[in-house]
């Protein structure tokens, strides 16, 4: 039988607690969704001045990247994003009754080559949200000593 590691609660805090450090240090105010393996939240916060649509947005980015086992912003990377017109997933954004995120901000967790949750954040540019996303999967990987966590710069596929 095969073990599975689980993202727990006070993990996916601390995880939350990088992202939006990161976030008051380069000046955005984000939100972030820590999902679990079946993409369902484990912490969503808003930081004061996020936009009311930065909850739901950052959801359905670690819902997909979560889900999906990929970064969501590698659906529509040129050339040949899946999403993109022409391509064999395109269209997969209307997919999960509208979830499914297809834009930068989306991160799989991965420890030890397994996913086991998503992260997503919402409130800044791609590059800013890709900034949060980072340190919020370095905090982990601080936290986990002995396994690997793959961090966003990492995730190719």
């Amino acid at each position: 039988m095969r073990k599975s590691i689980k993202l727990e609660l006070s993990e996916a805090r601390h995880m939350a607690a990088a992202a939006l450090k990161k976030a008051d240090e380069i000046g955005v105010p984000e939100t972030v969704c820590i999902v679990d393996d079946g993409g369902y939240p484990l912490i969503l916060e808003r930081m004061d001045g996020a936009r009311v649509t930065g909850p739901q947005i950052a959801w359905n980015k670690a819902f997909t990247a979560a889900g999906h086992k990929r970064s969501t912003h590698l659906f529509n990377q040129m050339p040949n994003g899946p999403a993109l017109p022409g391509n064999e997933a395109f269209g997969i954004q209307w997919s999960f009754e509208g979830r499914f995120a297809v834009f930068v901000g989306g991160f799989p967790i991965v420890v030890d080559d397994e996913v086991i949750g998503g992260v997503g954040l919402s409130g800044g540019n791609g590059e800013q949200d890709t900034h949060c996303g980072v340190a919020a999967l370095q905090a982990l990987q601080d936290v986990l000593a002995g396994h690997r966590v793959l961090v966003a710069a990492d995730i190719k596929k």
